[in-house]
């Protein structure tokens, strides 16, 4: 955790979406939820991106992601 958010590199281009496309299913795979929970609400053209995870706490996404 870096200033009260998680990074994350993914090695996919932003070429058609791949990279956010990547980064979705990554964190569903990671939390153990299906992909249509996780949403990217802003920052889909930015490097830094909002994401909206439904079903599970901010600490429970923490500590699944090893942070």
């Amino acid at each position: 955790m870096h200033d009260g958010l998680i990074k994350i590199r993914i090695a996919a281009t932003a070429i058609e979406n791949a990279a956010n496309l990547v980064l979705i299913d990554f964190l569903a795979q990671r939390l153990g939820i299906a992909k249509r929970f996780v949403r990217i609400v802003s920052g889909s053209t930015s490097r830094k991106k909002v994401l909206e995870i439904d079903g599970l706490t901010a600490a429970a996404i923490a500590a699944a992601l090893g942070k």
